[in-house]
């Protein structure tokens, strides 16, 4: 729909020339203002297409109020209109950015055929306009692409059809610019992916790679301006900053600073070393004592002999941090991909029979293929483990599934008794604690709670038993006052309990 503005501080000019319009132009959304000052407010609401403006008005003239709509609406045309005696405006008007113009008066088919060839500019600037904005959102999404790709190569070495140094020099990098590697680490990374892309390149030069393995590496370019650890903290802090309230899991590992792009895997490397300590800032800058001395024998060893309590433990998330981090120790070292599999294999099948001691059905873990580089090791690693990870939990679903249904049936059995949690657990082997989570979570109500529902059910059905007193049924349910029996029913029922019989036995009559 083209939005036109009529302009004249004439009631009947106006009306003459919206009718003309609505005769030839059926479609078009017209809109009338009656003098400068007005067309520029109306401009602002309905930023017009096209304005027909007369020259000569009282307050802001014609040629005022096209400077100052121009400024905002840049690619709104103009058609002046203008009496015989004031033709020098309109050479004025034409110099100021008017497409063209109208004598007045003017004949209702001069008035068209203007219009009419403006409508047409109009129709095809904006087609044009249109293409431009569709081969820019393309061109756009291609680089995007062609930015992962380019990561991907440099940092693991990959060739692709289109190689390195051609993507180099479609997206104009500067390969001796000083560079540094961030590698950022968030939970649900599927769905924070794009706003870690759009935060990073909102906030500095910079290269985003692709997700893998909850992981996002970036390539920053230095900004000489300030210091390497001030750009990178405020980076960092950038990043952290779009978490969303208690998410955890974010981690930023930075590597060091190298005078060029053909030294990236090295930051790389070193940013993957970083992740994989503990720091309370959410982030941490590679240095050597990060690394040490420690051997691949001692670190295996030592993921080997604290990797059976952190399973029976649950601690899902440190057996993958653990073993997880052995591969940028493996890289840093030089162990191949393949050598390196063997040793993670090493730990998961000491990780495989701690579950199947916990009674836990698990299957030897075997790798699908050999890892050509570090990344596919990583992604390999990380599937192996959540499939341990997802037998553990469901078997532990299953048991305690189980463990609530033998929990809900000695109550109900035994509700008349005497029951605290202590007792509970005594009988069916389970910590108190324990057994007030799983009712809280499996059952979403609490103990005291259930054993009061069991209590007043099975109350309600010896109601139905005229011969009995509410003192005798409050002491066979487990309640040895009857007053506090009665305010407890009430409570639960909404009704007394001698309310509650009568209402039972009256019913039977």
């Amino acid at each position: 729909m083209i939005q036109l503005l009529i302009v004249d501080d004439e009631q009947i000019e106006r009306d003459g020339m919206k009718a003309i319009l609505h005769t030839s132009f059926p479609s078009l959304v017209i809109h009338e203002a009656r003098n400068g000052s007005d067309a520029i407010d109306v401009a602002k609401q309905i930023k017009p297409d096209l304005i027909l403006m007369d020259i000569k008005m009282p307050g802001i003239n014609g040629l005022n109020a096209l400077v100052q709509i121009k400024e905002e609406r840049p690619d709104t045309k103009f058609i002046m209109v203008t009496a015989y005696d004031t033709f020098d405006y309109m050479r004025q008007a034409i110099k100021l950015g008017a497409s063209d113009y109208l004598l007045k008066p003017s004949k209702a088919n001069d008035i068209v055929e203007t219009v009419g060839k403006a409508l047409k500019e109009i129709v095809y600037e904006k087609k044009e306009r249109a293409t431009t904005e569709h081969q820019q959102a393309v061109l756009q999404k291609t680089k995007a692409v062609m930015e992962t790709d380019l990561v991907t190569q440099l940092l693991f070495e990959h060739v692709h059809e289109v190689s390195s140094k051609i993507l180099v020099d479609i997206l104009d990098i500067d390969t001796g610019c000083e560079i540094f590697v961030m590698n950022i680490r968030t939970p649900n990374s599927s769905n924070r992916y794009s706003v870690v892309k759009e935060t990073m390149r909102r906030t500095g030069t910079c290269l985003v790679g692709a997700l893998s393995s909850n992981q996002v590496p970036v390539i920053v370019f230095r900004n000489s301006k300030i210091s390497f650890r001030s750009q990178a903290i405020s980076l960092a802090r950038e990043l952290l900053s779009i978490r969303e309230k208690h998410e955890e899991g974010w981690f930023i590992g930075i590597g060091n600073v190298y005078p060029s792009l053909s030294d990236v895997r090295r930051s790389y490397q070193e940013s993957l070393v970083a992740m994989e300590t503990f720091s309370t800032l959410k982030y941490q800058f590679y240095s050597k004592d990060l690394v040490g001395e420690e051997t691949i024998e001692v670190r295996v060893k030592k993921i080997k002999e604290d990797i059976s309590d952190q399973i029976k433990l649950g601690q899902w998330g440190t057996v993958r941090n653990a073993v997880i981090s052995l591969i940028p120790f493996f890289e840093y070292h030089g162990i191949l991909p393949v050598q390196g599999q063997q040793r993670i294999l090493e730990i998961l099948w000491v990780a495989s029979r701690v579950l199947q001691d916990l009674g836990v059905e698990s299957e030897t873990p075997i790798f699908a293929y050999q890892p050509t580089d570090y990344r596919q090791l990583r992604t390999e690693t990380g599937k192996l483990l959540e499939q341990m990870k997802a037998k553990y939990e469901d078997y532990y679903q299953r048991l305690e599934a189980d463990n609530v249904e033998q929990i809900r049936q000695y109550i109900m059995e035994h509700s008349h008794e005497e029951i605290s949690l202590e007792t509970l657990g005594n009988k069916i082997g389970l910590s108190p604690i324990y057994i007030s989570k799983l009712f809280k979570e499996k059952l979403g109500i609490n103990y005291i709670d259930f054993l009061t529902r069991c209590r007043i059910e099975k109350a309600k059905k010896l109601m139905q038993d005229p011969s009995r007193s509410i003192k005798e049924i409050a002491i066979e349910v487990g309640y040895h006052e009857p007053n506090y029996f009665s305010k407890v029913f009430k409570k639960n029922v909404h009704v007394s309990p001698k309310e509650y019989q009568n209402s039972i036995l009256g019913k039977e009559k």
